[in-house]
């Protein structure tokens, strides 16, 4: 989402860092160019105004133009104040005095409310914490039969109740049922509209009355821009929203509304949705989006998502199998599936301090990398368990049929195999004693 804004600010701050000093209309005109930046990117006007003046200040300060490394320095600052626009510090869900907590998922149609409260509930869950689900979305037809259809898929039971109830009769019972079978949360999915109207809120206002929630999440979408902020205005002004969840920030909108909304609403975003998954749902941390909107990475979060990912026994077995070099194709098969699980290429190559221009270069051809994985997954599906632990006995009759079965060509797959050989070979000098004596020399 924010690839054009990363691509300035990394090019702008990148010529600051190449001056060995900076003089008062260097750090004017760097911020200047900081400044069209983020308007161009939709940020909102007073909240850009605000973030360049606070950069500034702190920018021309004397210890600051006088240090050995003045432009990193503007960077740190850079870093820092946008971190605090952002909103300062993570804030996860605040459970209240007594179980079970209670959180009211509210927001407009379309903006991913009802998969947005099965994520939550999910992530509740792989955090050892039992959620219930509660269908009081009764206005839209299908919404019931969705979150069912989403609490099945995460594991999650749903309370729902389609014999006439009102919602807040659906919700209080809902959290009725929580209680009685010992949820830790119930979260509750409430109606939408295609805009903020009377009716809506009078009836959010009933439900959040009988729920008591210790949680107001208000859901908007990343991708309508400045029109999230207004959104969220609208809803603060009438129900106790307490924090909001940010969705389709995988879009390629420009994302000048996840910068803005915190600073101009003054209520914390408390999660990011990142994709369709139902586990891409993260808690949002201003200080990690800071470092990939300049270009810096995300290591924490790559390694966070890898260890839900890969499970630590199997990953130790595949090290073993890498240092004796009997990794075979059902191995590297599961690695691939492993890595689709934690996301896109291109997103991955977000996280990764430097590779934004690499990550523009993949998603401006696009996504080559992401097209060959899904073809060597589709290769390696259509062999034999035999021919995925034996990859020498595939001849050229098994090549034709391998290629008719996974829709590629037999030189498709011969390209799979030389590569696949490449990088056993590799694995193989490496894990031998003159291999990691050469590797050691070369780091000399």
């Amino acid at each position: 989402m924010f690839d054009a804004l990363s691509a300035k600010l990394t090019d702008v701050l990148g010529r600051l860092g190449n001056r060995g000093r900076l003089e008062e209309r260097d750090v004017d005109s760097a911020l200047r160019e900081v400044r069209m930046a983020l308007l161009e990117a939709d940020v909102n006007f007073k909240v850009a105004r605000d973030l360049v003046s606070a950069i500034r200040a702190r920018a021309l300060e004397t210890d600051v133009l006088r240090s050995v490394a003045p432009g990193q320095q503007v960077a740190k600052i850079t870093h820092d104040e946008l971190t605090r626009v952002l909103g300062g510090s993570a804030r996860g869900l605040s459970p209240g005095a007594e179980r079970p907590y209670r959180a009211l998922v509210v927001g407009l149609n379309g903006s991913g409310k009802t998969t947005t409260a099965a994520k939550l509930a999910a992530h509740l869950r792989r955090s050892g914490r039992r959620a219930l689900l509660v269908a009081a979305d009764l206005a839209r037809p299908a919404a019931i039969d969705q979150l069912s259809a989403l609490g099945a898929q995460v594991g999650v039971p749903v309370h729902e109740d389609r014999s006439g109830a009102s919602p807040v009769e659906v919700a209080r019972d809902g959290v009725a049922e929580a209680g009685r079978t010992g949820a830790d949360w119930v979260i509750v999915d409430t109606a939408g509209r295609q805009q903020v109207d009377e009716p809506l809120m009078e009836e959010l206002g009933r439900v959040e009355r009988a729920v008591e929630p210790d949680e107001t999440l208000l859901v908007v979408d990343a991708m309508t821009g400045q029109e999230a902020v207004s959104v969220a205005e609208a809803f603060a002004a009438r129900v106790s929203v307490t924090g909001l969840v940010l969705t389709k920030l995988d879009g390629d909108a420009r994302g000048g509304a996840a910068l803005s909304i915190s600073a101009v609403t003054g209520l914390p975003v408390k999660f990011v949705g990142t994709g369709e998954r139902p586990d891409a749902l993260e808690r949002f941390h201003p200080d990690r989006l800071a470092s990939r909107v300049l270009g810096m990475g995300d290591v924490v979060s790559l390694v966070e998502r890898a260890q839900e990912t890969f499970d630590a026994e199997q990953a130790r077995a595949l090290e073993k199998k890498m240092r004796r070099a009997t990794f075979d194709l059902e191995d590297f098969l599961g690695q691939l599936q492993g890595l689709r699980g934690m996301g896109s290429i291109t997103e991955l190559m977000e996280m990764l301090p430097g590779m934004g221009a690499a990550k523009r270069r993949v998603a401006g051809d696009g996504d080559v990398l992401e097209s060959r994985l899904r073809k060597a997954e589709a290769i390696i599906r259509s062999m034999t368990p035999a021919e995925r632990r034996r990859p020498e006995i595939i001849g050229g009759s098994r090549r034709r049929r391998i290629a008719a079965g996974s829709g590629t060509s037999p030189q498709d797959v011969n390209r799979l195999l030389n590569e696949f050989r490449q990088a056993r070979k590799v694995m193989k000098r490496m894990s031998s004693g003159k291999g990691l004596r050469n590797l050691a020399g070369l780091m000399r």
